[in-house]
């Protein structure tokens, strides 16, 4: 019930801030050029769907965040596990690891343009360096996390490596590992949506690119409102499975 109702405040905040924004654009006469109404919005949305224009931009996006979330994950898990099981490797591999992710993936995008040209692959890829880090570094922090009685009790039971780490360790570090993919869901988008930007003319990022050109700024707050409402979604699914595995 108290989610229902927190659901509902939420709605109802969402709708009020909708409603004073219509009436400022009105009362002020502001442009749509400048700022459009949610009105203005709305049907640039609605004949996107009449028309099919959206469909091919979101399948583009929504397999670029999905190909791109799984790989990254896929890696960073991966990776994570095998550091976790090996000190040295971590303390070798751990400052080139750190460095691949304080470089600015926005100034590695003209090199993916060269090395993968134009299209999904170049944002897949773009989408899972953006996702490894968060998986990596939760994974490991799940591995730290467990309790070294726990840890001595089944050294002493002659468990093997593999059996303390599926049966103890990982379930134990559920939660982190749970956050961390949540970060990761987040963060898929933005690196989606930025390599559309420009590596891609196809998907939501290059409709905002191509709306920015023809001056369309109604379209180009469709295009938000739809990422918006899709990462929302995926998110709030993500919680569920969440919710179900716990």
């Amino acid at each position: 019930m108290k989610r229902l109702l927190d659901a509902g405040i939420s709605i109802a905040l969402g709708l009020g801030l909708l409603l004073a924004w219509e009436l400022s654009t009105g009362w002020w006469q502001l442009s749509a050029l400048v700022l459009p109404a949610p009105s203005q919005i709305a049907r640039a949305l609605g004949q996107g769907f009449a028309t099919g224009y959206w469909w091919p931009h979101l399948a583009q996006t929504l397999l670029s965040v999905g190909l791109g979330l799984a790989l990254g994950a896929a890696l960073g898990f991966g990776c994570g596990l095998l550091l976790g099981q090996s000190r040295c490797l971590r303390r070798w591999l751990t400052p080139y690891l750190v460095l691949s992710q304080v470089t600015p993936k926005l100034a590695l995008a003209p090199l993916f343009i060269v090395w993968f040209g134009f299209g999904l692959l170049p944002t897949v890829v773009m989408t899972a360096l953006i996702c490894f880090f968060p998986l990596l570094e939760n994974t490991l922090g799940a591995l730290d996390q467990t309790d070294e009685r726990q840890l001595e009790l089944f050294r002493a039971l002659g468990a093997s490596r593999w059996q303390t780490l599926w049966r103890l360790q990982l379930p134990a570090g559920r939660h982190t590992l749970a956050a961390g993919l949540r970060v990761a869901l987040v963060l898929a988008w933005v690196g989606a949506v930025v390599s559309e930007f420009i590596s891609a003319s196809h998907g939501l990022g290059a409709v905002i690119i191509g709306a920015q050109g023809s001056m369309d700024t109604a379209l180009m707050f469709a295009a938000l409102a739809l990422i918006a409402a899709l990462g929302i979604t995926s998110y709030a699914l993500l919680g569920a499975l969440e919710r179900r595995w716990h």
